[in-house]
């Protein structure tokens, strides 16, 4: 009996003093204290002050230097031919009517002589014809009649012999021109580009001679979309052509360090659009594209080289160029509003280039953001901080770029 009671209140103890060193523990806690957050410093971007300003655009295309006019010269008479022009040779440039090739002419001479010589005896049939009519009349009149018939008075006769002197005229005239075509020739100023004939070769008409085209202006297909065709005023109407806009076109063409450019002009456009492609054609052309300039070490523009073309375009009157990163889900832009918060806008996109597009519609004193924010959203906080000396892509617009210190 004596011993439970003695264990009893052993334990009892040991329970009264944990409980007790529990109770101190927690009533001499330390109690906690709340810091403040520090705030979360804004994000730097980069903005501009929109400054819309008459802009004049420009299309880029490409294609490649044909010439305007190419023919085959063929021959129209048959002969050996006798002698070929020095410059009668693949690439060989020659002027306007300067001779070619000579085909043999002996025959074509001979047959000029007989035709001049059948000219000389219908002359004289005709000379015959119109004395014997008169001398016939005469005889009329001294019979004292006043009329007689056309057989009396030779008139057929006479005019046989005219016919035969007209045919006579026009076997003298073919025999000549016979003989001119002996010499064949272009009628324009231009190159060779390939010979098919040579000296000592025997000819037959429609035997072609040599391919040539002209020199003085050549042209270059320029395919645009219709979106880029509507950037331009294309030749496309009926107007008078005093009244047709004619736009201007630059070419490029780099070939390893040196690099040239010749201007030319939009003269027309193809008949239709490609059915394929939906690409509408322009036709530049370039005047003289074989004279080189000397003093700017300028190359000629050769037939079927590539060039780069920049085509002048309209003018959008509240034109706005932005780089691309300022551009987002394709036609959105980020704006601040008057407590430095962005916020989405629609803009329209009149041209895409490599690194810039030109938007229109855009009101004067927008403040764009032109730094890419990967996750932007709006009413998005930050602080604007002027820097004068920035160059901006805008025409005629101050830039200013957000960060943290004033």
């Amino acid at each position: 009996m004596y011993s439970l009671s003695h264990k009893a209140r052993v334990t009892l103890l040991v329970i009264i003093i944990g409980i007790t060193l529990i109770l101190a523990l927690v009533l001499l806690k330390p109690k906690s204290q709340r810091e403040p957050r520090t705030p979360k410093p804004l994000l730097n971007v980069s903005v501009i002050v929109a400054a819309p300003a008459p802009l004049k655009i420009s299309i880029n295309s490409q294609g490649t230097v044909a010439p305007r006019r190419e023919i085959d010269l063929v021959s129209q008479v048959s002969g050996k031919i006798v002698a070929v022009a020095d410059n009668y040779a693949n690439g060989g440039f020659f002027q306007a009517n300067s001779k070619l090739v000579q085909i043999e002419p002996a025959d074509y001479e001979f047959a000029v002589i007989r035709a001049k010589a059948q000219l000389a005896r219908a002359q004289e049939s005709v000379a015959l014809e119109e004395g014997r009519s008169r001398q016939a009349r005469r005889e009329w009149r001294d019979l004292g009649d006043q009329t007689a018939n056309a057989l009396f008075l030779r008139q057929p006769q006479l005019n046989a012999a005219q016919a035969t002197l007209d045919s006579a005229q026009a076997d003298l005239q073919k025999a000549q021109l016979d003989l001119n075509r002996t010499g064949i020739s272009a009628p324009f100023q231009g190159r060779i580009r390939n010979t098919f004939v040579d000296l000592g070769q025997y000819v037959t008409p429609g035997t072609r001679i040599a391919k040539v085209y002209s020199t003085d202006v050549v042209e270059v297909r320029l395919p645009m979309s219709d979106r880029e065709a509507l950037l331009v005023d294309l030749p496309v109407s009926f107007e008078d052509s005093d009244a047709i806009s004619y736009p201007e076109v630059t070419l490029h063409s780099r070939v390893g360090e040196v690099s040239d450019q010749w201007r030319g002009r939009i003269v027309r456009t193809d008949a239709s659009i490609d059915v394929r492609s939906r690409m509408t054609f322009a036709v530049a052309e370039i005047e003289n594209p074989f004279k080189s300039d000397l003093s700017q070490s300028q190359r000629p523009l050769s037939i079927g080289l590539f060039v780069e073309a920049q085509i002048s375009g309209r003018v959008i009157e509240d034109g706005l160029r932005l780089p691309k990163d300022a551009i987002y889900r394709g036609r959105e832009i980020l704006v601040l509003n008057d407590n430095n918060q962005i916020n989405f806008q629609t803009v329209s996109i009149v041209r895409s280039y490599a690194d810039t597009v030109v938007t229109a519609g855009i009101a004067p004193g927008t403040i764009i953001v032109t730094t890419r924010i990967p996750l932007p959203i709006n009413g998005m906080q930050v602080l604007p901080v002027r820097e004068p000396d920035k160059q901006s892509l805008a025409p005629s617009a101050a830039s200013f770029t957000v960060g943290k210190n004033r």
